[in-house]
């Protein structure tokens, strides 16, 4: 098996491409490894220097600290993606083990789509995800995962990006910050 790589706009995120299914539930974004009992997150994040994982539904990104190099880690986490898929294993998650979004009302209904439909796509591309939290009084607040989270550009993209793209279609919508 051949894991490919793909740089991120986060200098501290990389996209590891299995050329396998790796989520069947949508996005998951795991940063303690007390908190899944996956065997390869768990290793990935026992990584030195590692902050989080983010699995998407065909690629692993994984964030480091700052202070680490790609060179010390990135050979060890292609190595351990092809340890668990050699071991005959088809995905990394099988359930949906995050929260889902209900209860909503008509507008947050709305704002849930055009992010599902028009943003997520291509924040995935980037190797990362963006999920709604809430809406009130005319903010919408989301939080950005995987490779978003912590990326130097994501204040751009959700201002001049998603912000404006919510505003033109629901005028409700007035600021878009991150939590």
């Amino acid at each position: 098996m051949f894991v490919q790589t793909e740089i991120t706009p986060n200098p501290n995120s990389l996209k590891f491409l299995p050329g396998k299914k790796v989520s069947n539930s949508g996005p998951y974004e795991i940063t303690k490894k007390d908190d899944i009992q996956n065997e390869l997150v768990r290793n990935i994040l026992s990584i030195n220097g590692v902050e989080g994982v983010f699995l998407g539904t065909d690629f692993i990104s994984v964030n480091k600290k700052d202070l680490i190099k790609w060179d010390e880690i990135k050979h060890i986490v292609i190595s351990l993606i092809n340890d668990f898929y050699s071991e005959g294993k088809e995905f990394v998650i099988d359930k949906n083990l995050d929260e889902q979004n209900s209860n909503l009302n008509e507008i947050e209904q709305k704002i849930v789509k055009i992010l599902d439909q028009k943003i997520r796509p291509a924040v995935a591309k980037d190797g990362g995800d963006i999920k709604f939290k809430e809406f009130k009084d005319g903010i919408v607040k989301v939080q950005l995962q995987g490779s978003c989270s912590g990326c130097p550009s994501s204040t751009m993209t959700l201002k001049q990006g998603v912000q404006n793209l919510l505003c033109h279609y629901l005028p409700e919508v007035k600021e878009v910050v991150a939590i």
